[in-house]
């Protein structure tokens, strides 16, 4: 994976997905979240916490919610893309423009923007002595 050092650049490295990544950008954009490239993918933050990324996979585009546990995800759009791994992000996945509604993506993104400044994050575990980080 070629680590971008803008979301343009980031945007050509993946033109297979270009157009949805573009569209998910542009909903982000109407939002007071700040844009950056963190670990080579587009993230957006919210006082310096993060909040929402995107990427490109071969075959799907992922819009990662930091904290996505605590969205109500009343239209059952997210999953744990890690489970047993990761504890409060969440993924939505689109294959294709034919499955992204603007207006319901706004709504979650709005959803994630309300739950930082109110506290709603997952904690890291403090680790005892010996404890391996090690999963099943």
């Amino acid at each position: 994976m070629i680590m971008a050092k803008s979301v343009e650049e980031y945007f050509e490295n993946n033109k297979s997905y270009r157009k949805e990544l573009e569209l998910l950008r542009s909903i982000l954009k109407r939002t007071e979240l700040e844009e950056t490239v963190k670990w080579g993918i587009p993230y957006y933050t919210l006082h310096g916490k993060h909040v929402v990324a995107i990427a490109a996979f071969k075959a799907y585009v992922g819009l990662w919610f930091h904290n996505g546990v605590f969205l109500k995800d009343q239209k059952k759009k997210l999953i744990n893309a890690s489970e047993g791994v990761t504890r409060g992000l969440r993924q939505w996945r689109f294959n294709s423009m034919d499955e992204m509604d603007a207006d319901l993506i706004h709504a979650y993104i709005l959803e994630a923007i309300e739950n930082q400044p109110a506290g709603k994050a997952i904690k890291p575990e403090k680790k005892g002595i010996g404890t391996s980080r090690r999963t099943g």
